[in-house]
């Protein structure tokens, strides 16, 4: 009876790696002041029930709930043209950044998407509510901007990744090199883009709820509102709509993803 074989080495690039992960790891936590106990004190119980119980019960008044609903369609709105925007936006920027243009623009235009996505939604908000003013349209062009960075750079890796000889076989037999790609490329990517694109537009369901932070509209703009005026029962029914709008959007996003991929 022959013996195993022997594991393969590993190689010791990797062992350094794991080990400064390690070592970051360590670090992190040991420079970090976490004082755990104090959670479980007396005191913090205390102060967190009462807090939490400021909460109860929601506000049902119809017409605070009109008013919820509205702020609920704005934020929808707000992920959906946004994520829209910036589909478009992606796929036009993943092309060049697929090698598609050449190498020196794929250079620039990979280090454009690192730009745009490295910003995140809050501070392009912050930054669009001076141009646009106050409102969901910065927070529509936060998302916009940002995603369009996202999906850009995803879009392109799905390009890249695709199978080369369809294209290269139309192209051989004097097919143009937009109807290639049209029926050859795309096609192969397309699944794969739709499913970033859906991924996408659950995570701008949160972002858009939170841009209202900084002004942009929406339920975030309501929750600031009532939290800054201690309203805690008007908050604990923002709170509510902002978990039923992200649950529901969840939904569909798993659904049209099942439906896709079928």
């Amino acid at each position: 009876m022959k013996s195993a074989p022997p594991p393969p080495p590993r190689a010791f690039g990797t062992l350094v790696l794991l080990a400064a992960l390690l070592a970051l790891v360590v670090a992190s936590f040991a420079s970090l002041p976490l004082q755990w106990a104090a959670f479980l004190t007396p005191e913090a119980l205390g102060s967190a029930a009462e807090f939490l119980s400021g909460f109860t019960p929601p506000e049902t008044d119809p017409a605070f709930l009109a008013k919820t609903g509205s702020a609920l369609w704005e934020t929808l709105a707000m992920s959906l043209v946004g994520t829209l925007l910036a589909a478009a936006g992606g796929m036009a920027l993943a092309l060049p950044a697929a090698g598609r243009a050449g190498a020196a623009l794929r250079g620039i235009t990979r280090v454009l998407l690192n730009i745009l996505r490295s910003i995140p939604e809050l501070v392009w908000a912050a930054l669009l509510l001076v141009a646009a003013g106050l409102g969901p349209f910065a927070g529509t062009l936060a998302l916009a901007a940002h995603t369009s960075g996202v999906l850009g750079r995803l879009f392109a890796d799905a390009l890249e990744n695709t199978e080369p000889l369809p294209e290269a076989s139309l192209r051989t037999n004097g097919a143009s090199a937009l109807a290639a790609f049209l029926y050859a490329t795309l096609p192969q990517a397309l699944p794969q883009m739709l499913s970033y694109t859906l991924y996408r537009w659950e995570n701008n369901i949160r972002a858009a709820a939170v841009l209202g932070v900084v002004g942009a509209g929406g339920l975030g703009q309501m929750l600031k509102y009532h939290l800054s005026l201690f309203q805690m029962q008007s908050a604990a029914t923002v709170v509510l709509a902002m978990l039923l709008l992200v649950a529901a959007v969840d939904a569909a996003s798993f659904l049209l993803r099942r439906a896709l991929t079928r």
